[in-house]
């Protein structure tokens, strides 16, 4: 079984520099980091011209959905029917996108199959993490 979840989403971009009517992204799920989800932008959606990725909760991205969620880097709200509303807060600006409800929500019922919602810890090998990071010290 595949530990990595992609789902190509098309953004409307709302407000941010370049200007860009839509463009395409990627919702990425990976049950080693159990509770985030990674969403990656091309080079020309961003100011810098390099892909620029933002890394948020699962938990923050389903919340989201329902209603008004987010009070940092990333915000997410539904927006009338079918699409919610992404806001990427960062010092150079503000970049809001609007995706399709549905797909954000067949992302999540697939990242929820792989990692149920609730258990993500049980992915955790803390002892492991907790050894790797004794063994940087030394």
């Amino acid at each position: 079984m595949s530990t990595v979840i992609e789902q190509p989403v098309e953004a409307r971009l709302v407000a941010a520099a370049p200007r860009m009517p839509s463009i395409p992204a990627t919702l990425r799920y990976d049950r080693r980091d159990p509770f985030a989800v990674r969403m990656a932008f091309p080079a020309p959606a961003t100011l810098e011209g390099v892909e620029a990725c933002w890394t948020f909760s699962r938990e923050l991205l389903a919340a989201g959905l329902l209603g008004p969620e987010g009070h940092g880097d990333v915000r997410v709200r539904p927006y009338g029917y079918g699409r919610t509303v992404l806001e990427f807060h960062a010092p150079e600006g503000t970049a809001v996108v609007h995706v399709h409800s549905q797909t954000v929500r067949r992302f999540l019922a697939a990242t929820d199959e792989l990692v149920p919602a609730g258990l993500e810890h049980l992915q955790l090998d803390l002892d492991h993490d907790l050894a790797e990071l004794m063994r940087d010290i030394c």
